[in-house]
């Protein structure tokens, strides 16, 4: 199965955006307990919409700046992109469908 891969960094962050016609980035944190929940849920969109947009995970702590600039103030979050605009965001645990709604809304 396709596991959604981790952002290094803004620079890598700024080229997927500018790339993607839609982007969904995972913020997300190794001692955050709900954000292990949802990990397998963004795996499972990764691997189901590989085709259609690209799904990204984002480990806050490396990348504080970053973050701020998204504008999390809590994780997990999910950030949806189309055509390099920030449309929607959802945040704390939520179901595999509502993710996937999301998702299929901006193909």
């Amino acid at each position: 199965m396709t596991m959604a891969e981790f952002l290094k960094d803004e620079t890598e962050f700024e080229a997927r955006l500018l790339g993607a016609h839609v982007l969904v980035v995972d913020c997300t944190a190794p001692w955050c307990g709900p954000c292990k929940l949802v990990a397998p849920l963004i795996d499972r969109l990764a691997a189901e919409y590989s085709d259609r947009a690209e799904i990204y995970k984002l480990d806050i702590d490396p990348n504080r700046d970053l973050a701020k600039k998204l504008g999390i103030r809590s994780i997990p979050a999910v950030i949806f992109f189309k055509a390099g605009e920030k449309v929607a965001t959802i945040v704390g645990v939520k179901s595999y469908e509502e993710f996937s709604l999301a998702v299929e809304k901006l193909l």
